[in-house]
């Protein structure tokens, strides 16, 4: 086989891979009555605390308007509150309630438990090697995007 198949072959595993991946881990979102996205910002505000909308849309590849839309369905839950920031009436910062924390607190480490048996087959060495891998197949194709 040549390099060139190979890579193709590659390329081939890696989607796949991320598209099964993708499904179980929305899957398991969709579980707890959250969609990919509500969960993926509670996700972020619950780790990183209260963040600037404008900044949640960035860190999680949102539109502005998608984030204020996902921002809207959070806050009807009554698991996110939008704060305004008192030094610049422009900032409007999202934080998770304290239904959306003990909502987090309960079900993120089942969420952790889920991704951990994806990578359950894998020692801890070969785990470091694929992120490396991956890390930087994926640092070489942003570099080409023009």
């Amino acid at each position: 086989m040549t390099r060139n198949e190979d890579s193709l072959k590659a390329l081939t595993t890696i989607l796949r891979a991320a598209s099964s991946v993708e499904r179980v881990v929305k899957e398991d979102m969709v579980s707890y009555g959250l969609n990919a996205t509500e969960f993926t910002v509670m996700e972020y505000l619950y780790n990183r605390g209260k963040q600037p909308i404008q900044m949640i849309g960035k860190k999680i590849l949102l539109a502005s308007s998608s984030i204020t839309y996902v921002i809207d369905r959070l806050e009807e839950k009554g698991l996110v509150q939008r704060v305004a920031d008192v030094k610049d009436r422009r900032v409007t910062f999202a934080e998770l309630t304290d239904k959306g924390h003990q909502k987090m607190t309960e079900i993120f480490p089942q969420h952790a438990e889920t991704i951990e048996k994806l990578f359950k087959e894998l020692s801890d060495s070969d785990l470091n090697k694929l992120r490396a891998l991956l890390k930087e197949v994926g640092y070489k194709a942003a570099k080409l995007i023009k």
